[in-house]
């Protein structure tokens, strides 16, 4: 299956209002506003969309308004992972009916399934959509790694293209790059660990600093593509202290302060998710300030 995601997805927030109800225009203008600074692609209703305290209905209804306001000028990926593998299914062909180009599946969290278990949860949801998949590995919110051997079997199923890799393991990371085949892609779940990750023959990066350094994300990614290791290491080095504030706290606490500081109305997380604190606003308001985003 031939599917170019791109190199710069942003991992996109949900916009809510002052109730909390899912802010569907703001979205609509957040996603045409990243699309145009920078990202070859959005993930909706991952987890930095909050996904654990949206219901069902809103993740469609969300997956909808993206597609239909960006379809087509980008790669729209939506969340349709969780812990229960039928549940899984019956997102997954919902989105595929909306229209998304694919799906992200995050590792089934909490039931902490074997290998043998990860590799069957996500043969049996590819089995059942036609959509290009990309994996989700991120052990410390799921309690489970998916190693190299399994991700090796699952890159076997046709539509299992690709992977989101947060592990924060470059060991990990180098096996995967060795031992998968050159079609299936590595993306890298850390901003910061981006420029490590290329090295390593990383397609790019799931992004949460792409909601505010979209087109500068893209050029360190491009850089290092064409060669220009130094540029790339430039804009690294100058990204990093927005890179660590956005994750001062469980994300998207950070990214949805930052982008309210910013003039976007993302209103607050919801519970059991609370706003960030005083002193973590002033230390992401001195980062924004010093990259005159503020």
């Amino acid at each position: 299956m031939n599917i170019d995601f791109g190199n710069v997805l942003t991992a996109m927030v949900t916009p809510f209002d002052q109730d909390l109800t899912v802010n569907y225009s703001e979205a609509r203008k957040l996603a045409r506003y990243l699309v145009d600074s920078g990202s070859d692609g959005l993930v909706v209703a991952g987890t930095t969309g909050e996904s654990p305290t949206l219901s069902r209905e809103e993740k469609i209804e969300l997956f909808r308004v993206v597609v239909e306001e960006v379809g087509g000028k980008a790669v729209v990926v939506a969340g349709t992972g969780g812990n229960s593998t039928s549940e899984t299914i019956e997102l997954t062909l919902a989105a595929q009916e909306v229209g998304v180009d694919g799906v992200m599946l995050v590792a089934p969290y909490y039931n902490k399934p074997s290998q043998e278990g990860i590799f069957q949860h996500f043969k049996t949801v590819a089995e059942n959509t036609g959509l290009p998949i990309l994996l989700y590995n991120i052990p410390g919110r799921t309690s489970v790694n998916i190693l190299p051997e399994t991700m090796a079997r699952l890159a076997r199923i046709e539509n299992i293209v690709a992977v989101k890799e947060a592990s924060g393991s470059m060991d990990q990371v180098s096996e995967l790059r060795r031992i998968l085949p050159d079609r299936f892609d590595i993306y890298s779940g850390d901003d910061s660990l981006t420029l490590p990750i290329l090295a390593l023959g990383g397609k790019g990066v799931i992004s949460v600093a792409s909601h505010l350094m979209g087109n500068s994300l893209k050029e360190m990614v491009n850089a290092f593509s064409s060669g220009n290791t130094t540029l790339a290491t430039e804009i690294h080095l100058k990204l990093l202290p927005l890179f660590k504030a956005l994750f001062i706290t469980t994300n998207p606490v950070p990214i949805k302060a930052a982008l309210n500081m910013s003039g976007w109305q993302v209103g607050r997380p919801r519970l059991p998710l609370v706003e960030a604190s005083a002193e973590e606003k002033e230390k992401i308001y001195q980062v924004l300030g010093n990259l005159k985003l503020v």
